[in-house]
């Protein structure tokens, strides 16, 4: 069956084609009902089936003839560590683990928090939780004491899993004392700290609250698989709220597991045996979706990276681990990409490794511009696949799917086709569908798809007004762009990433495009700035490829005639700015909203996800010496 008739069908007849989509899954109880509308106007599927998500990921792979197969490789150049830990090995240590989190009194429907960096012991501890019908929740390692202190009030933990600590290149961040202060902050105290001790930086234990990770297992007996709902929340993932307090994105169990194993197969063209790399962080979403759960429920191997695509040792870092594990797929932001090709301009260091294993590469998070693609590609000899989801959809929206015959081509610039189940819309600000190659409010008619998220943790009112009341009927993204002819997508950037030029709406993100081709620019940001007389400006604040001796005069010249030839003279883009390094969270996303605001000399919070506080004012200074600010 082809892509349209696939998407037509699951169009047509949502509830009866996932209703065989989740046939793919073994349950404990098969849902009856497939499709269920909540008290607060969501959708919620297989309400009403049982299943346990550790079950799918490790014993049903052990079951089905896997057991000695490699189920994680971990692979740490920052601790220089490695180890292969297969679905027997795994099982073991979740079981185990689990049990010591049930003598603790843990059971389905408790929070525990999760603070950990890219070690086993993290994915041990999501799927512990998981086998016990717990709920866990991921904060990022490193975040400060304030922003896990405020989850920690949302979720209310019964439990905080952490380690001693973070590497970050050749830093160590103590987690401990970030965890105690969080702890000292919150008025909810979770009635233990448990605590996995590394050996490079060892953390001060309190007796009466702490735990470490290895003790307290011991003796503990074995957890089988607590059956749950399909409706019962797996985990709580935060995202950053535009008011300041984080959303509690929850995500069931039934939608979720049979989401992560339709696209594992069908989007990713990822079978049992394949060895597959997720180079993100169990922090986000993608390290939920496709480092640990969707691989593992799918019987991949799958690669859980601890480390930098640079400076571990060097810019071949990634061509190494593809080589080493013989990796058939991966998944990554461009931006690491293009931090590997400010490095290595030429790709030479991948010629070192063999990278035949490799079928294709997927990209998302952030645009992928044409110069990183044509650089990418050009050195891989492999497809280059952009796609595009959100924290909050768990899973991709649109992408080829390579699990079937004859995927769709790629179109650079687009993200490709709509995934069946994702009916997306192109909408004017009343709501109604623009014309094919008009520009509007990217939207997804309702229901949505199993595996996105149906609410927001205490606060389900919310999830109706960040996401539903925009644009009654749809699930409104927050992302502008068009549609062409043939129904390719075109995410040209958040609503909130195009200015007003002279009464001209133009989007940064098409301006991005035409300076990031330059050949001496690694990567760059495009903001408006104010301006008395056209309302605002373009600037381009620029990043240089390693090497390049270009002057920063000339450099500027060349790009206001590239924007001027690509885009036109009504972007009036004149200015730009040469800086060491762009502000980014820790999952690569540059900070455009606040590149705005220290542009418009507005106060900002320093972001909690920002992956390094000292850059913004090294922005600021640099702008307030070019008049900016």
């Amino acid at each position: 069956m082809g892509y349209k008739e696939e998407y037509l069908n699951a169009l047509e007849s949502p509830e009866s084609y996932w209703a065989e989509q989740a046939k793919a899954i073994s349950w404990f109880k098969a849902p009856e009902t497939i499709l269920e509308k909540t008290e607060h106007g969501t959708y919620c599927w297989y309400p009403d089936g049982e299943l346990n998500s550790c079950y799918l990921a490790v014993d049903k792979q052990i079951e089905e003839g896997r057991g000695e197969q490699v189920a994680l490789y971990y692979d740490s150049p920052a601790a220089d560590k490695k180890e292969a830990i297969t679905y027997n090995q795994l099982h073991e240590r979740v079981a185990r683990f689990a049990g010591a989190l049930k003598g603790l009194g843990v059971e389905k429907g408790d929070r525990v928090v999760i603070y950990m960096p890219m070690i086993p012991e993290a994915a041990v501890a999501m799927l512990a939780c998981a086998r016990l019908g717990a709920i866990h929740s991921v904060v990022f390692g490193g975040f400060a004491a304030n922003e896990l202190a405020i989850r920690i009030d949302d979720a209310t933990p019964k439990l905080i899993l952490t380690a001693s600590c973070g590497i970050e290149f050749d830093k160590k961040i103590a987690y401990k004392p970030l965890v105690d202060k969080a702890v000292e902050l919150s008025t909810h105290k979770p009635s233990h700290t448990v605590v996995c001790q590394r050996e490079m930086l060892t953390a001060e234990m309190d007796p009466a609250r702490d735990l470490d990770w290895y003790e307290f297992q011991e003796g503990a007996q074995p957890a089988d698989c607590v059956p749950v709902k399909g409706s019962d929340p797996l985990y709580i993932l935060y995202t950053s709220g535009t008011t300041g307090q984080p959303k509690g994105i929850v995500r069931d169990n039934g939608g979720h597991a049979v989401a992560l194993r339709y696209a594992f197969n069908n989007v990713y063209g990822m079978q049992a045996g394949d060895v597959w790399w997720g180079a993100s962080d169990i922090g986000w979403v993608v390290g939920h979706s496709f480092i640990v759960y969707g691989p593992l429920m799918g019987g991949g191997s799958a690669i859980f990276f601890e480390g930098k695509p640079i400076r571990n040792p060097d810019a071949g870092t990634f061509w190494r681990v593809i080589e080493e594990y013989g990796v058939n797929s991966m998944f990554c932001a461009p931006t690491a990409f293009r931090a590997i090709r400010k490095e290595d301009p030429e790709g030479a260091l991948s010629k070192n490794y063999n990278l035949s294993s490799l079928r294709w590469v997927f990209v998302a998070g952030e645009k992928l511009d044409s110069s990183t693609y044509d650089w990418l590609s050009g050195l891989l000899g492999v497809p280059v696949i952009d796609h595009w989801w959100q924290t909050e959809t768990g899973w991709p929206m649109t992408s080829p799917m390579m699990g079937w015959d004859n995927p769709s081509e790629a179109r650079l610039g687009s993200t490709n086709k709509p995934i069946p189940g994702y009916d997306i819309r192109v909408l004017d600000g009343d709501g109604n569908d623009v014309e094919p190659n008009e520009s509007g409010n990217i939207c997804v008619t309702l229901p949505m798809p199993p595996g996105v998220a149906w609410s927001i943790w205490n606060k389900p009112q919310r999830y109706i007004d960040s996401y539903l009341t925009a644009f009654p009927g749809f699930y409104h993204t927050g992302d502008g762009g068009f549609k062409d002819d043939d129904g390719y997508i075109y995410i040209t950037g958040r609503t909130d990433d195009v200015i007003n030029v002279s009464g001209h709406r133009l989007s940064t993100g098409e301006m991005e495009e035409v300076v990031s081709a330059h050949p001496a620019v690694a990567e760059c940001a495009v903001i408006g700035v104010t301006d008395s007389l056209k309302g605002q400006l373009p600037v381009g604040l620029i990043v240089l490829k390693a090497g390049e001796e270009i002057s920063e005069e000339d450099l500027e010249q060349e790009l206001v005639a590239r924007v001027r030839d690509q885009v036109g003279a009504l972007a009036c883009f004149r200015r730009a700015v040469v800086v060491d390094r762009l502000p980014k969270t820790r999952s690569g996303k540059i900070l455009r909203a606040i590149l705005r605001k220290i542009a418009a000399a507005e106060s900002y919070k320093m972001p909690s996800t920002i992956d390094d506080e000292t850059i913004l004012p090294e922005i600021e200074e640099v702008l307030k010496e070019r008049g900016f600010v």
